[in-house]
């Protein structure tokens, strides 16, 4: 069995161990590059094993052909694949891997929110884990009136949300370690993983009448109040706190 390794760290380690291989036979007498090329392959395949996922195993396994070809059959040296790799750790730190990576909110995925889960004008809304803000855009379409905040670690994401958000208030931050009190409405857009441990907190901190709203992924055991099902789009979960299963322990972060 594979080692379970946070994403994407498989994918780093995958990709560089592929050119490494290629740089180290392309230096041996008598092995030709096309070799060297196959060899290289063979270790995205062997390490794409690591994938979670079968859409993750293809994208470790495809990484080192795919950069080859667009270095130009080996024009550029294999150390210059670090600066892409470098600038992927500066959007996406290492703090952050246990949560979702970057998938955007669609535009319309919120629209009926506002009558399943409605809110006072002036009530405080939570995107925790906001990205580049197209959850921040969502919630304001659905609910023009409330005081949208956002979350996110990344310092590089957040500063652009802030960007394309000036009218929410957007700060870096660990959404599991700020407080969720004060909000009326938390949204998610995160892993299925991650659910139990968000109905935790929202259960251990926020107000029973306030709500926990998740695209794509329910909380486990729970029963939503309603489920927004879009025909061209991920379900939209809705939970109101007081009515989420009380935890049976500590809540953990999910192994990866």
């Amino acid at each position: 069995m594979p080692i379970p390794l946070p994403w994407p760290l498989p994918a780093l380690l995958a990709w560089g161990g592929a050119w490494l291989a290629f740089a180290l036979l392309r230096g041996v007498p008598g092995i030709p590059w096309w070799g060297a090329w196959l060899a290289g392959c063979g270790v995205g395949v062997l390490a794409s094993l690591w994938g979670s996922t079968r859409w993750r195993q293809g994208f470790i396994a495809a990484g080192f052909p795919l950069s080859f070809l667009a270095a130009g059959a080996a024009q550029v040296p294999a150390w210059a694949w670090l600066a892409p790799l470098g600038v992927l750790l500066l959007v996406y730190p290492l703090n952050a891997w246990r949560d979702a990576p970057l998938f955007p909110t669609p535009q319309r995925a919120l629209d009926g929110l506002p009558d399943a889960a409605p809110l006072e004008p002036g009530a405080a809304v939570l995107d925790a884990g906001c990205g580049l803000g197209h959850g921040l855009r969502a919630l304001r379409r659905a609910y023009p009136a409330a005081r949208l905040e956002g979350l996110e670690w990344s310092w590089p994401l957040r500063c652009l949300c802030a960007l394309r958000c000036p009218w929410a208030r957007v700060r870096r931050g660990d959404i599991w370690r700020a407080p969720w009190g004060g909000y009326r409405m938390v949204y998610l857009f995160q892993r299925p993983e991650s659910m139990s441990r968000a109905a935790a907190k929202a259960r251990a901190e926020m107000a029973a009448d306030a709500w926990l709203v998740s695209l794509a992924f329910e909380v486990p055991g729970a029963a939503p109040e309603a489920v927004l099902r879009p025909a061209d789009g991920h379900p939209v979960w809705i939970y109101q706190v007081g009515r989420l299963p009380a935890p049976s322990g500590r809540a953990q972060t999910p192994a990866l």
